[in-house]
């Protein structure tokens, strides 16, 4: 009996299939016929294209002269979750979405929270009489010179809304990025447009982790890391007391659901990025932010300070070629 299937609905069916995909089963759907071929080819046009999958304001195209490898596969998300939703993340197909915002957060189920907030007009937030504003913070200078910046945002119980002047990283992406492949670091974040110094860049967007779970995951990551089997984007993030003790620790993990900032290659000699913990009130959760250090000239790549190297027998090898590199890529104490 002849297949009663035709190019067309082929086509169609595998405008609805293909983009769920990962790339091992996109390659082996594409080997099954010419049209899938054909399908599959334009599916990954359309996902190095964008990194972001059109959940950001801008698309975040790849770029690769190194090897054959188009794009990096992983799930996306505009913020950092504490759960993750069941189910494939489209990528690739021929719908158009409107991006997904960044505010309001959803939800954090089984991390503290606070409801407390700004109840001032949105035309008066971030002034001096809005209770969530902090009037002296300079998100490029407010750290020190190899720590972290700090800022306070308005929050999901604020009166205002997500136009207000006082949630500046709350919008997504709103600058032209780029990754780009390296023969030696793999694939790096880069800026598509010139940046002034003080810019919002990105969130640091993953996984909150417990920190039983995340020196579990750090174990397995630094095995498949050692193997050349894995890069890992699980990065810790700790407030200290004036005393120096560790008051708080947040884990957030990349690896598999993050943003385009787990592209963000370290730099020994800090980086032209700045990172800085963001507050928004009704949160206890401070997120990880990037604001860019210095002026940064278009095709220019982002990069920060992962932190101090501990020197180890099976550490990575550091590729950032500045000039006080230790040739030895930090590595976490979970």
């Amino acid at each position: 009996m002849r297949n009663p299937a035709t190019p067309g609905a082929v086509i169609e069916s595998a405008e609805l299939v293909l983009p769920l995909l990962p790339p091992r089963d996109l390659a082996a759907a594409a080997s099954a016929c010419r049209a899938l071929r054909a399908a599959a080819a334009v599916v990954t046009t359309r996902r190095a294209a964008d990194a972001a999958r059109g959940l950001e304001p801008l698309p975040i195209p790849f770029h690769n002269r190194v090897d054959s490898k188009p794009y990096a596969y992983f799930l996306y998300t505009p913020f950092s979750l504490s759960r993750l939703s069941p189910g494939a993340q489209p990528w690739g197909g021929s719908g158009t979405r409107a991006p997904v915002p960044t505010w309001p957060r959803p939800s954090l189920d089984g991390f503290p929270s606070a409801v407390c907030g700004c109840a001032c007009e949105a035309e008066e937030c971030g002034g001096p009489r809005c209770a969530c504003a902090d009037a002296e913070a300079d998100a490029a200078g407010s750290g020190s010179e190899a720590g972290m910046g700090s800022l306070r945002e308005c929050g999901d119980e604020c009166a205002c809304g997500p136009a207000c002047g006082n949630r500046r990283t709350q919008r997504g992406v709103a600058v032209r990025l780029r990754v780009v492949r390296d023969v030696h670091k793999g694939w790096g974040l880069h800026a598509a447009e010139a940046l002034g110094r003080g810019q919002f860049v990105c969130e640091y967007a993953g996984e909150f982790l417990t920190t039983e779970e995340a020196r579990r995951r750090q174990r397995l990551y630094d095995e498949l890391a050692s193997a050349g089997k894995l890069s890992p984007a699980l990065i810790v993030i700790r407030e200290h007391l004036p005393s120096g003790k560790a008051c708080l620790r947040v884990n957030i993990d990349a690896t598999k659901v993050g943003n385009v900032a787990r592209f963000i290659n370290h730099s020994c000699d800090r980086g032209n990025l700045q990172p800085v913990l963001v507050r928004a009130s009704g949160s206890l959760l401070p997120r990880l932010c990037f604001f860019s250090a210095r002026d940064i000239e278009e095709g220019e790549e982002l990069t920060f300070c992962y932190g101090d190297a501990r020197v180890r027998p099976n550490g990575l090898r550091c590729f950032c070629g500045g000039l006080g590199c230790c040739g030895v890529l930090p590595s976490e104490e979970t």
